[in-house]
């Protein structure tokens, strides 16, 4: 009888090449490791921008409703307010934006914003949709702006300079104009009381360190493009990033703003820090000091040669407590030492102004946001709810709720 053990044999040597070409299977990849992703990603980084990436584009749109809680002036205005001056329904602004800072490889770039809605009557220079004899509000002039128009270019010199002219905003302030990009819906006496908000003229910027760059320039004046004088104004800014995480800017602005009037100049300080080192946290403050010589209306109301001052605080906390759920809270106070700032609401005399803001902020859905805004006004003596022809102020204080819907684009 045949032995069965070369069969048996066989098939031990058949299983066993078998395993053995399982076994040399390629393996998985490993997953890369922290320092491969970080190589990956510094790489993505140090890739050149394309012409387009290096455009930055920015639009929403903007409704919103505020509620005088008591009484609103002559018109259902809120007093020393910008944006939401009226009470009850307004649409603010629909705004598009389309910028490319100059860069080493394409050493040119432009900006432009339009802007359309009510906001945008309060955004005109003198000379573009707004006269010599157009006051404020401007509701008479066209709801829509022009609120950027420039061009720059860099110049190879050192680390580069960079050259701009236009029309363009203003170096001063934290806040801005464009209300996504502020903590609150409402902006602060600071941004409606103490600094222009756009420019005609032209600045050169240096970087000269990682954490000091420089910008001045000359431009027309204060909100004008139209000069109502024969004498520039003069801007700039000192920008700090001593560290990461703060940052510091003194800006500056100082030239004459009186019609047909070359001297007497306008000067404003204006110094502005930022920190964001802790999670979820932003702490900002911004300090205003301002003068002008021979401010018409000092010298109206006391007669000969007069100097106006006003100086201003603002402290800014805010807290994200979620990707979608944000509250920020702001203090002001306002010093208008010779009631030149505040609309002649104090005759000549001294108006102290004093405000609180607490902001939920709710992104809804994306590029939907929702704001609630409860904002307290008080002042040292009656300059709110003016009442007859809107020049006898008869309140000390003011309330306002308000709401608004933001919609981003991009």
């Amino acid at each position: 009888m045949r032995q069965p053990w070369p069969l048996l044999l066989g098939c031990a040597l058949s299983l066993a090449v078998a395993s053995s070409a399982f076994g040399q299977t390629t393996p998985p990849a490993p997953d890369k490791t922290t320092e491969e992703k970080k190589e990956v990603a510094k790489k993505e980084e140090e890739k050149p921008k394309t012409l387009w990436e290096e455009h930055t584009l920015f639009a929403y749109v903007e409704n919103s409703y505020t509620k005088n809680l008591g009484k609103t002036s002559k018109g259902r205005v809120n007093d020393f307010r910008l944006y939401d001056f009226d009470d009850g329904y307004t649409f603010n602004v629909a705004e598009f934006s389309i910028k490319k800072d100059p860069s080493e490889r394409y050493p040119f770039g432009y900006g432009l914003v339009l802007t359309a809605g009510m906001d945008s009557q309060k955004n005109h220079a003198l000379g573009i949709f707004r006269d010599d004899d157009d006051q404020f509000a401007f509701r008479n002039t066209p709801r829509f702006d022009l609120q950027e128009a420039y061009i720059s270019g860099r110049i190879p010199i050192g680390n580069g300079l960079i050259l701009k002219g236009g029309k363009f905003v203003t170096l001063l302030g934290y806040e801005v104009i464009e209300a996504p990009n502020n903590l609150n819906f409402s902006r602060g006496y600071l941004f409606t009381l103490s600094i222009p908000l756009t420019h005609v003229g032209g600045l050169a910027q240096y970087q000269f360190t990682d954490w000091f760059t420089m910008t001045v320039g000359g431009v027309v004046g204060w909100d004008v493009a139209k000069d109502n004088n024969g004498a520039p104004s003069w801007t700039g800014q000192f920008a700090f990033i001593p560290f990461k995480d703060f940052a510091a800017t003194l800006n500056w602005i100082a030239g004459p703003e009186q019609v047909d009037e070359d001297g007497n100049p306008r000067t404003v300080l204006d110094f502005v820090v930022t920190y964001t080192g802790f999670k979820g946290l932003t702490l900002a403050a911004n300090v205003d000091y301002g003068w002008e010589y021979n401010e018409p209306s000092v010298r109206a109301t006391r007669g000969g040669s007069a100097t106006a001052h006003w100086q201003a605080y603002a402290g800014y906390v805010a807290y994200n407590w979620t990707e979608k759920l944000r509250t920020a809270l702001r203090g002001e106070i306002f010093l208008d030492e010779d009631g030149a700032r505040t609309l002649g609401a104090g005759n000549g005399a001294r108006v102290n102004l004093y405000e609180v803001t607490a902001t939920v902020q709710y992104k809804i859905w994306k590029g939907l946001m929702g704001r609630l805004e409860y904002r307290h006004d008080e002042a040292n003596r009656k300059v709110f709810a003016a009442t007859g022809d809107g020049t006898v102020p008869t309140k000390r204080h003011q309330d306002t709720i308000s709401i608004s819907l933001d919609y981003l684009f991009f």
